[in-house]
């Protein structure tokens, strides 16, 4: 698999190159974002690890312009820490965040998570890949959704959220079951502002918006449900 690396230090870069090599991963290393749009075509690309504050043209720049076109998974590593930077990376699109200094050992298992979680979505082979109702037509063996006759360009977090409130339309999925469902891990008081970020994600993609939303209900205090 190729893993891309887009950072200006150096250091960083190298270690963790070795980290991924020796779990037989292919690395692209990129010190500044300027090429990396143009060599993505040809570089087949299974997920990025991006650096937020670039000499050039920053992280959540680069990471919004990867997703007018590509899917794959986004892993933000950066020492800015304060929640409205978790927050806007998320929402333009990445997976996943992870604060300067880290264990490369941690790296690498949010990297081989969310290459998991990729791949399975492309991989399942059963007869329950394909929902279709209220104009929404979300194929899980393909990993396309269309809404409205209009493909969606969802991130594998969203396309997995989606997912489970259209598999459980009807009826309401608690914030913590859905947490824990979607990123394999134990739910924390916080988390619900990275729920409601990819929540927020999804219904601006379906121009659903307005004060009372007709797909993606909020359950106040409990989760969140799509009607039959």
């Amino acid at each position: 698999m190729n893993i891309l690396i887009v950072d200006d230090e150096k250091e960083i870069v190298d270690l963790i190159e070795i980290y991924l090599k020796n779990e037989n991963y292919n690395v692209f290393k990129y010190y500044t974002s300027s090429n990396v749009l143009n060599d993505l075509e040809t570089l087949n690309i299974d997920l990025a690890i991006l650096d937020v504050m670039m000499p050039d043209i920053d992280g959540f720049t680069l990471c919004s312009k990867i997703r007018e076109k590509y899917n794959f998974p986004i892993i933000f590593v950066t020492a800015k820490v304060e929640n409205i930077d978790k927050i806007s990376g998320l929402t333009i699109g990445a997976d996943d965040y992870i604060t300067k200094p880290f264990e490369p050992i941690e790296l690498v298992a949010r990297v081989k998570a969310q290459l998991r979680r990729y791949k399975n979505y492309n991989q399942r082979d059963d007869n329950q890949d394909i929902i279709d109702f209220r104009n929404i037509v979300i194929n899980r063996k393909t990993h396309e959704c269309y809404f409205n006759d209009k493909k969606l360009e969802l991130t594998p977090i969203e396309f997995e959220i989606l997912w489970i409130l259209c598999k459980n339309r009807g009826n309401v999925v608690k914030t913590e079951d859905l947490f824990m469902e979607v990123w394999k891990e134990k739910y924390y008081e916080n988390d619900n502002n990275t729920i409601m970020v990819h929540i927020r994600h999804l219904r601006e993609k379906m121009k659903d918006t307005g004060k009372k939303q007709k797909y993606i209900i909020t359950v106040w205090g409990v989760g969140y449900k799509i009607e039959k």
